[in-house]
């Protein structure tokens, strides 16, 4: 699935507002719209790609989901019908002069006219008409609106190790559906964080009457590491270190999650429950550039056993105090 960049191909900067962003669709939408561009398929595909990102990008949440994750990740969460939900596209093609925004290309006097009306189902189903999609015969029947019913999504939770994470990558996943085994290969973006999903287009159930079959969605579980602590896009780590070496300071040597040993120095007088920073050692920051970091915990550390001469040592620093 390739990059979109919605930001792009409306001509906005990521700061545009939403007015801004209004403007930049009407402009180009007057330009590619069919009624004006009749038979030219290049023009057909520009006002597709610029609906779409109207679409996401006039709508605060899909935005906010888009900036998150990034092209790729906010694909592989919202079908086309997902992001074409919940947009009123009627005021803008009314000023047109073009009618009504609905379903269906029809020719008509020489053109194509977007002409079948639709009607708002409720808020978390989008719309729906009579014809399915509203843009189904530019995108295709993304909707599964072919007479028959679409089957049910299907959920299964992946555990994943921190470092797979990290790394990102590609797995390839065994699972079980109405008693058939299978085998998918899922792309982990790199930073993806617990309790998210990816979507998988129709790996769910099966459609019943010649509908499409239902998407599966691979819940992410993070398993607990036996060494960092993730928090957001941030690793904790714990060290000890000996009650000298904090009094008098001293350099401790620190992993990070991509195998590196890094040295750390530790100021004289530091306080155990202390938090030092290795700046943009963590987690990569999914959709994004950049990493978060890594925090390293100072703990005091008490011997259970001393020996003679410790013991000694220990009995001077309480005579003086310490």
């Amino acid at each position: 699935m390739s990059s979109k960049d919605y930001y792009k191909i409306l001509g906005v900067s990521k700061s545009a507002s939403k007015d801004e962003i209004k403007k930049a669709y009407r402009t180009l939408a007057l330009k590619y719209h069919p009624d004006r561009n009749s038979s030219n398929k290049e023009s057909e595909e520009k006002f597709k790609e610029i609906s779409e990102a109207y679409a996401v990008l006039s709508d605060p949440e899909k935005k906010k989901q888009y900036d998150t994750f990034g092209a790729d990740g906010f694909q592989q969460r919202f079908s086309q019908e997902d992001i074409f939900s919940n947009v009123n596209f009627s005021d803008i093609f009314k000023e047109f002069g073009f009618g009504d925004f609905g379903g269906g290309w029809k020719r008509g006097g020489g053109s194509r006219i977007f002409t079948q009306n639709f009607s708002r189902a409720n808020k978390t189903s989008g719309y729906k008409t009579s014809g399915g999609f509203p843009f189904s015969s530019i995108f295709g029947d993304v909707s599964g609106s072919t007479g028959g019913l679409k089957g049910q999504d299907a959920v299964m939770e992946l555990p994943v190790q921190l470092e797979d994470v990290f790394n990102g990558g590609q797995k390839t996943i065994s699972y079980t559906l109405n008693g058939i085994n299978q085998q998918i290969k899922v792309k982990i973006p790199p930073g993806i964080t617990d309790g998210k999903k990816l979507r998988v287009g129709g790996k769910g159930q099966p459609g019943r009457d010649g509908g499409p079959s239902g998407d599966l969605y691979i819940k992410i579980k993070l398993l607990d590491h036996p060494v960092f602590k993730r928090e957001g896009d941030d690793l904790y780590i714990n060290k000890e270190v000996p009650f000298s070496g904090v009094s008098l300071g001293t350099q401790i040597e620190v992993a990070t999650i991509d195998g590196k040993r890094l040295n750390l120095k530790i100021p004289a007088g530091t306080q155990s429950g202390s938090k030092m920073r290795l700046k943009g050692n963590g987690m990569p920051r999914m959709g994004a550039k950049g990493r978060g970091d890594q925090y390293v915990r100072i703990q005091v550390a008490v011997p259970k056993k001393l020996n003679k001469s410790q013991k000694e040592a220990i009995e001077k620093l309480k005579d003086l105090n310490l």
